[in-house]
């Protein structure tokens, strides 16, 4: 990380984090679920990503809605699993439909478009439950930034150094990351989790700073699956999702890299590994408890 730390900051270790096994009896309504808003003409590879990367992360259900001319192409590329949506015509059929959920991510590929931008504001005024802003979502907040403070559910933004500069302002390249992170935060009542090496995490006056990830991830797509990912574990209810989601990602990033090597390796490689990074914690979890027991 460049700059010296200038607030205190916790480091993401694995003894840190706990993914609970699943009940025997239990069912997908126990899972959450997840509403995705993405997707344009020429971006059809993000809203499946994220939508991927939802799945993977043990949402029991993932709805992915995308504007009706990218249906066709978007409902081909996506795994079976994902319930494929296209937008209707009524915005307030669009704000029913993610209300029943239990997290919202909202920007991978979306656009900026005038609908886009009446959509993305709505939802954040009306949804209570986790919003995962992304991406457009986040370029679009940048010109409403007041919207962030009249929003009283958690509000998650994950921006990267560029994304983040137009929604402060601050110039670039950010030397404090950590203040930068926290000051935004605490300004704006929200997570912010700004991406790169050693993603930093900041809510509520604390800072977290992610040890896991390689230059592998450094691709187009990789902050989709991370969306998406964060989303699940949102809906889910996870205790510190958040740190959680960036750790998974980053961990998933690297068994990735060890298979495929940091030059081949892709999102869709970065994805196919979250479940692995998962069983690495739930494995975790039942040795804790045979030692303790």
């Amino acid at each position: 990380m460049d700059g010296p730390l200038e607030c205190p900051a916790v480091e993401v270790d694995r003894g840190m984090l706990r993914f609970p096994r699943r009940p025997r009896d239990s069912h997908k309504g126990d899972y959450g679920r997840v509403f995705i808003l993405a997707g344009s003409r020429g971006y059809t590879g993000a809203p499946c990503l994220a939508a991927r990367a939802a799945v993977r992360g043990g949402a029991g259900l993932v709805t992915l809605a995308v504007p009706e001319d990218v249906y066709p192409i978007v409902a081909a590329k996506c795994c079976d699993e994902v319930m494929v949506w296209p937008l209707p015509e009524d915005d307030g059929s669009v704000v029913d439909k993610a209300g029943g959920c239990g997290a919202a991510v909202i920007g991978p590929g979306l656009g900026q478009g005038e609908r886009a931008e009446r959509l993305v504001l709505r939802l954040l005024r009306e949804l209570d439950c986790p919003v995962i802003l992304d991406a457009d979502g986040l370029n679009i907040v940048s010109r409403h930034i007041d919207v962030l403070d009249e929003r009283e559910g958690k509000t998650i933004l994950t921006p990267h150094d560029g994304e983040f500069a137009r929604l402060s302002g601050c110039a670039l390249p950010i030397r404090d990351r950590l203040g930068a992170a926290r000051g935004f935060a605490g300004q704006h009542g929200c997570t912010l989790v700004l991406k790169g090496f050693r993603t930093v995490m900041s809510a509520g006056g604390r800072c977290a700073v992610n040890p896991t990830g390689n230059p592998g991830m450094a691709k187009g797509g990789s902050g989709d699956a991370l969306a998406g990912l964060m989303g699940a574990l949102a809906a889910q209810g996870l205790r510190d999702a958040v740190e959680l989601a960036v750790w998974l990602h980053g961990r998933a990033g690297d068994l990735a890299a060890a298979d495929k090597g940091e030059y081949g390796m892709t999102p869709s490689d970065l994805i196919e590994q979250i479940p692995y990074a998962i069983k690495e914690l739930v494995n975790n979890e039942e040795e804790s408890e045979s030692c303790a027991g």
